[in-house]
């Protein structure tokens, strides 16, 4: 007999422990250059990344790399500097121009070893000379609500960035600079992951500036000035400056759901990955989710129960209510009232680096009595996920996942149980 909620809660560990630094940086770091090594980096991962890559250098490093509030690891020789995320703050700021200052007047002798994980495009913000911190804060706060995915999201930030979009490679050529990044991206694209600071950039302006016409933001006037100027691009494909880099993918979703797709065998239940790079409004993939669990149940397919459903990627939410919670917590509700109590079905959705949005949750658990056990206590799902109010929702109700920065991010998790 499967019990969901440990079954569950250990899939979901499953994919998190197999994206930790200690177990994917090691075998992928370059050999020692004739020069200096300098270290800097980006992202939620990026300082236990720093800590890996100390462990294991045979020999003297410096640099700089910034991580979010409450994901410090102590290091020996690399700096760690803390900062906001999702949306960025001074802190941030001053972190990339000493980035900047790092990898500057370096010879081709040198060695740049960039950490980048998700959440590094908001934690290294330095913004293009015109445009403010606050006025790239609201362009990012805008974004955040408006259903854009994170490709799109990155598009805009690189283009009104002074380090991101391949700028941070060209400042510090002739050097050799060598990126080894955690993918929190659906795709995967080292272009994407964290606004791909030292990867070419093959977007544009124009494309920039449709994004915000189509969900209907309207920034700043520095930064609509800044766009339709266009006076200098991001460096693209074939530019010689970025000639001397190499990207290396140490961690990547798929891994996580094939670790949890393992442990799931080993219970006798079958796992059926149905994508590492699932995107659209959270609400809307909760509907098409119970739908494949539905036929799990009445028809065992596309597998026989006991079955798990497992997916990654990062969906998005349009935030048109005042509650709390992020885009798991809205998936999760829309799944609960998709399913409407079936019996045997339950589920997980979680980011993999423990903070589901801006929350203090990693996400949450839905049961089959989900929505019997919130009417008791006087809570109307609907009306909660018109709000977008999932986190106070599974509050009430216990449901949580509290887990504390994980240090990695390969992004969403999710697992759906069908015992019968």
């Amino acid at each position: 007999m499967i019990s969901p909620r440990p079954f569950l809660t250990g899939l979901f560990q499953a994919a998190v422990d197999a994206a930790q630094p200690a177990l994917c940086i090691p075998s992928h770091l370059p050999p020692k250059p004739r020069g200096r090594t300098v270290v800097i980096g980006a992202g939620k991962a990026s300082a236990a990344m720093a800590r890996v890559l100390e462990q294991h250098w045979d020999g003297p490093l410096s640099g700089l790399v910034v991580t979010r509030y409450g994901h410090h690891v102590a290091c020996d020789q690399i700096k760690i500097v803390e900062a906001s995320h999702p949306v960025p703050d001074l802190a941030g700021a001053a972190a990339a121009l000493e980035i900047l200052e790092q990898v500057s007047g370096l010879t081709a002798d040198d060695l740049v070893i960039c950490l980048i994980s998700g959440g590094g495009s908001a934690l290294m913000t330095l913004p293009v000379p015109g445009i403010s911190l606050e006025d790239k804060i609201a362009v990012n706060r805008a974004l955040l609500r408006s259903g854009a995915n994170i490709s799109e999201m990155n598009c805009i930030r690189k283009h009104i960035s002074a380090i991101k979009g391949g700028r941070l490679a060209a400042a510090a050529a002739p050097a050799r600079v060598v990126t080894l990044a955690i993918s929190d991206v659906p795709g995967d694209d080292p272009a994407v992951i964290a606004s791909g600071p030292t990867v070419p950039d093959p977007t544009s302006f124009a494309q920039a500036q449709e994004i915000l016409a189509r969900y209907g933001v309207v920034p700043p006037e520095s930064v609509a000035t800044c766009l339709q100027r266009a006076a200098e691009e991001t460096p693209k494909p074939g530019d010689p400056r970025l000639a001397n880099c190499e990207t290396i993918l140490v961690a990547a979703p798929q891994a996580s759901l094939e670790a949890a797709a393992a442990v799931a065998r080993k219970a006798g239940v079958t796992p059926v990955i149905l994508g590492d790079a699932i995107e659209g409004e959270s609400r809307e993939v909760a509907n098409v989710f119970a739908g494949i669990a539905q036929q799990v149940a009445r028809h065992g397919q596309p597998a026989a129960a006991p079955a798990v459903l497992l997916s990654g990627g990062e969906t998005t939410v349009t935030v048109r209510g005042g509650g709390r919670g992020g885009r798991n917590a809205e998936f999760a509700l829309g799944l609960a009232i998709a399913l409407n109590g079936a019996p045997g079905i339950s589920a997980i959705a979680c980011d993999t680096d423990g903070i589901d949005g801006s929350e203090d949750n990693a996400g949450v658990i839905v049961t089959a009595d989900t929505l019997s056990r919130a009417a008791a206590a006087g809570m109307n799902a609907r009306s909660r996920l018109a709000d977008n109010d999932g986190y106070s929702y599974f509050a009430a109700l216990d449901d949580l996942v509290m887990t504390g920065p994980t240090l990695t991010n390969v992004n969403d998790f999710r697992a759906v149980l069908i015992t019968t």
